[in-house]
């Protein structure tokens, strides 16, 4: 048996003006079909401050500056992979989302909190069920 270490990912929290958070539904990766913020892993010699404006400028197109840390998850994916996953806030932001990677997402969308889309992604089902509220 391999001991693989487990990946870091981001996901990045924005809001609108009507406290929405914007979320995208994802395809091919692991979590195909599951609505996610954007981000990503983390790649080496990074910050996180980093991959969240790089995720974010390649999957929705936004300018996000001004990150703060919110929370972490333990992800262990049916499908393999094990990513641990910190979640920032986009304190501010520019342009207007839209894909900006089609063949890894298939839609975009603002969405309260209390009234996401399903199937959400892993990391943000175990964000919820740690009582977090952004």
């Amino acid at each position: 048996m391999t001991c693989e270490r487990p990946h870091i990912g981001i996901g990045v929290f924005i809001k609108n003006k009507e406290g929405k958070l914007l979320l995208q539904r994802r395809r091919g990766s692991h979590g195909a079909g599951t609505w996610s913020l954007p981000g990503g892993k983390l790649e080496p010699g990074e910050s996180w401050d980093d991959c969240a404006k790089r995720e974010t400028k390649e999957e929705v197109c936004l300018d996000v500056d001004d990150t703060t840390f919110l929370a972490a998850t333990n992800d262990v994916f049916p499908e393999g992979p094990h990513y641990v996953t910190l979640f920032v806030k986009a304190n501010k932001w520019i342009g207007e989302p839209r894909i900006g990677e089609p063949d890894k997402m298939t839609s975009i969308g603002w969405y309260d909190w209390d009234d996401l889309p399903t199937p959400i992604f892993l990391p943000l089902k175990n964000l919820k069920r740690q009582g977090f509220t952004p």
